[in-house]
This record gives structure tokens, sequence and C-alpha cells, in this order.
């Protein structure tokens, strides 16, 4: 990401689907060069990528089902898919820098170590236009995946 780097630890027992979609459109280079383009910093505290477009709605032309067991936490540094409701995954994910309580909606299936957790933390601390009405909005900063690799 543009703050620094960013890395991802995905649990493939938990959501091997969402991880097996999220590595393959990594190794497209889908993400490459696009803008983180949501933040919240009031309830559910988050950063939101994973859309080509940067308005919210794109995606990479399918969906999937969620991988959801029941008993999903979301604390910060859990990477978990973003969606439109049940069974509408595609591209878009969020990042959490602080616990979050969520209902058990949203697919998890990583996290952050702690040095990637400071840098999303860095660059929401610098807020959001309020875009979209609802307490969230465009990050204020270049919030930008660079590129995204498998290591």
């Amino acid at each position: 990401m543009t703050g620094g780097a960013v890395t991802i630890t995905g649990d493939r027992a938990a959501a091997p689907c969402t991880l097996h979609s999220f590595e393959s459109l990594v190794k497209q280079k889908f993400y490459d060069d696009t803008a983180c383009h949501r933040l919240s910093d009031s309830g559910m505290f988050m950063v939101q990528c994973g859309d080509p477009t940067g308005s919210g709605s794109g995606g990479p032309g399918y969906r999937f089902a969620d991988e959801l067991k029941g008993d999903e936490t979301y604390t910060a540094g859990t990477v978990a898919m973003a969606n439109s409701g049940p069974d509408t995954n595609g591209s878009q994910f969020f990042i959490l820098y602080r616990d979050s309580a969520l209902p058990a909606a949203y697919t998890v299936f990583g996290k952050v170590d702690a040095a990637s957790l400071k840098v999303i933390e860095t660059m929401a601390a610098q807020g959001h236009d309020n875009s979209y009405g609802d307490g969230t909005g465009r990050p204020r900063n270049a919030f930008r995946i660079t590129t995204a690799s498998i290591g």
C-alpha cells in the first residue's frame, strides 16, 4: 500500500474458496494500482479495498458463496470479504484496524501482522471525507494497493 507494506496471511482452513479466489485475483494483478475506496472510523473500524473502479460497486465479474461458521469475530487485523448480502462475495475486502462488533456475515479469510496493522492505523488516522453519508467515506490520503503479490 502507499503507506507501507501490508502482509496478509490467509486462513485456508477457514475459507478455502475465498482464499483461492483472492490468490487467483492477485496472480492476475487484479488488485495492482487500485484505490482503497472506503474508510470507516466509527463502529466499524476498517478500510475497504478490492474494487478496480474505485466506486464501491466494481468486482471481478463473478460472485461466490459465504464461508461462515456463525461465530466469526472481527478483531483488529482481521481481513474479511465485503459483501452486499448473503453469497455476494467478489473481490472487495476489508481490513479492520480496531476490534469491531459486526454480525457474523462477513467471511474471514486472513489476518495482517502487527507491522501491517500499524500501516493501516496510521493511514486511517488521516480520516475520510464522509462521502458515503453513513459515517464512512473515501480516505483523505492516497490509500492505494500499488502491487499485490503472493510470497
